[in-house]
């Protein structure tokens, strides 16, 4: 088992012809995925070769998923058309929709987030790295090749801290670790992945990776402890960031001591779940708590 993503998922690119698409798609495609098409209206009908693996182009996601029976999409597609790329995605009744994009305007995520409510597909991101089940498939940037098939899981606002974890815990392996981005407003959450984790069998422990900024760590810590029976450990990012300044994601923003790293870290011990004072530090947690 794995959560949203698994061997048998069947995984289009909207923007697959763009640089940043052609050289993901190819690192998709190395690492196992099944990618069986691309979406871009101006070149439908073409077919891009990687390495040898011939991928259809479609003109609508909509086409490509009556063609192909795909049920993912990542979209690599510029700020200023992501939101009609993932309204595309929503109306064609996508199960999964992975928005990559840095940098798409909040009323733009607010707008999609508010169409794909009620409907069929789950939204991961935006600015996010995406979603990876070692061994199985890999839907977004995720580097393939640091960690293995494992049962430990992984949800994370940052990505550079996703790769991280995944590396420190490599030996241990993963079930599916999902970076879910750091704009203030995105589709899946902390409280999502959790229960997802939670109800998957193969998953055995969860590591939570948060940053300052917003109270997301904090309604994820009252789930946790109304409804994660599993073991959880945590990290928090930020807790040397000053008061009321950005930093580096659009939702990590400090103000008085709401969202601080310090306040999200007494939230979470408070329900049970032993946090690390760095990404290390929060490894060695784990590795107590698979070693017995």
């Amino acid at each position: 088992m794995s959560i949203f993503l698994n061997e048998n998922s069947k995984v289009i690119v909207q923007g697959m012809t763009g640089s940043e698409g052609m050289k993901h798609t190819s690192r998709m495609l190395a690492s196992g995925t099944a990618i069986v098409g691309g979406v871009n209206p101006r070149k439908a009908g073409t077919n891009v070769d990687f390495d040898g693996t011939s991928v259809p182009v479609f003109g609508s996601v909509a086409d490509a998923m009556k063609e192909t029976g795909a049920d993912v999409s990542v979209i690599f597609v510029p700020p200023p058309f992501a939101k009609a790329a993932a309204i595309e995605a929503v109306d064609a009744q996508i199960g999964l929709a992975v928005v990559i994009t840095e940098g798409i305007p909040v009323h733009d995520s607010t707008y999609v987030w508010a169409h794909a409510q009620g409907g069929a597909t789950r939204i991961i991101g935006p600015n996010c790295p995406g979603l990876i089940s070692p061994g199985r498939s890999n839907a977004g940037i995720i580097p393939a090749n640091i960690t293995k098939q494992g049962k430990i899981g992984l949800v994370s606002k940052s990505g550079t801290l996703t790769y991280q974890m995944m590396y420190e815990l490599r030996d241990l392996g993963f079930s599916t670790a999902v970076g879910i981005g750091g704009d203030p407003v995105i589709g899946t959450t902390h409280i999502d992945c959790l229960e997802a984790f939670e109800a998957d069998p193969e998953t055995e422990a969860i590591v939570m990776i948060g940053e300052i900024g917003g109270d997301a760590e904090e309604r994820a810590a009252d789930f946790i402890k109304a409804n994660v029976s599993k073991p959880v450990v945590g990290y928090v990012a930020g807790f040397t960031a000053p008061e009321g300044k950005t930093m580096g994601h659009a939702g990590a923003i400090v103000s008085g001591s709401a969202g601080t790293a310090q306040a999200k870290k007494e939230a979470l011990e408070a329900a049970g779940v032993r946090v690390g004072k760095t990404p290390s530090e929060t490894a060695q947690l784990m590795r107590e708590i698979i070693a017995g």
